[in-house]
């Protein structure tokens, strides 16, 4: 069902002008129907820039060519290729996708939007935009370049996040939907949310919209989208064990869920928190020496320099032990732990910080096999 209130011909007629002359056609999932290089790159690009991904992408076609290779790889070799993007949850539903076509549709992703929708991974807006590009279909994209551009365009002085207003845009996207071309339409909201419309810096000069956006006519593309209200950003502490030994290095594997769900990353002292007045926290040895047990007995242990990083919903502040050992235990019945060579390090599924922390203190040898990611 059509919404008339929100058709405008004119708009989709503007903007697939604007793009055939102007949007990018030259990034390595572009001028392809296959839907397997269009899926991962839908994926990668999730909350995600363009930018960030480009290596990424190349890395992870060079190593998984296709869709069944990558079904038919562990979830470890997923993981290691995925390290450094973030949002790993990306990763595991990606080999979960990935098996499930090919067990369900023999390895060929379906046209229609909402059996893709169906897929793990896969939302209402990927789905739409896969199969726009891969198959031509008229669906409606709804990300945060389409939300930004339709909040300015018409002026909608509402949080996009809020439940009314983005069934309200997604009723309008529905209806602005070209009767042809959608693919240049599709990618055309997404390049000008991308390149002109951008959140901070919007090059209203050379945007095909100017002359009907609201936010620019009104002198409110500071104000809008209207953004979330702030809160308070809640702050997390973790003192992670760096053990080594024999020029190896102990990591864990860490539950699926929760997290850096998946990776391997160091062992967590449990139940250390910081005041507010400390720096880093109070180590309880008794604590330490059952954490240690199963490892060896302890030679050394020096407190490093607490570092942060900062995760989209809080702020984590990880403290690491260095550990040295004076006899080292054989790791029967703990299967989560495993030693890793110091020059293994910069190819392991390690979450960025972890692998960052890593190279930084394990020194040269690590670093001399370092990707840039």
């Amino acid at each position: 069902m059509l919404h008339e209130d929100f058709a405008d011909p004119s708009f989709s007629a503007a903007l697939i002008g604007w793009q055939k002359e102007h949007g990018r056609h030259t990034l390595p999932w572009q001028n392809t129907r296959d839907a397997y290089l269009i899926w991962l790159s839908e994926i990668m690009l999730q909350q995600t820039q363009v930018s960030a991904v480009l290596g990424y992408y190349a890395r992870f076609l060079e190593r998984f060519p296709t869709l069944r290779e990558l079904a038919a790889a562990p979830v470890e070799d997923v993981m290691a290729q995925w390290s450094g993007l973030g949002y790993y949850t990306r990763a595991r539903n990606l080999h979960r996708c990935a098996q499930q076509v090919v067990a369900q549709y023999d390895g060929v992703f379906p046209s229609d939007p909402a059996l893709l929708a169906e897929l793990p991974g896969i939302g209402r807006s990927t789905a739409a935009a896969i199969s726009a590009f891969s198959s031509g279909t008229r669906a409606a994209i709804m990300d945060g370049n389409v939300k930004r551009v339709f909040a300015r365009v018409f002026g909608i002085d509402t949080f996009p996040g809020e439940k009314k207003t983005e069934q309200a845009m997604w009723r309008r996207a529905e209806a602005l939907l070209p009767a042809s071309g959608i693919e240049s339409y599709t990618q055309g909201l997404m390049d000008m949310g991308a390149t002109l419309c951008t959140r901070s810096s919007p090059d209203c000069a050379r945007c095909p919209m100017q002359q009907r956006c609201v936010a620019h006519l009104t002198q409110r593309t500071k104000e809008l989208p209207v953004r979330k209200p702030k809160k308070a950003v809640p702050e997390k502490h973790a003192t992670l064990l760096l053990i080594v030994d024999r020029g190896e290095v102990l990591l864990e594997q860490r539950a699926a869920s929760g997290i850096w769900g998946g990776l391997l990353s160091l062992p967590e002292l449990d139940g250390h928190t910081l005041a507010e007045d400390e720096e880093q926290p109070e180590i309880d040895q008794d604590a330490l020496a059952r954490a240690m047990q199963p490892f060896g007995e302890m030679e050394s242990q020096e407190r490093l320099m607490t570092v942060t990083h900062v995760f989209t919903h809080y702020k984590l502040h990880i403290a690491p032990l260095l550990i040295t050992l004076a006899r080292r235990e054989a790791l029967a019945g703990e299967a989560r732990y495993q030693w890793l060579a110091t020059n293994r390090v910069a190819d392991a599924a390690l979450p960025a910080p972890v692998k960052k922390l890593l190279l930084e203190l394990l020194g040269d040898q690590a670093n001399s096999q370092a990707r840039m990611f």
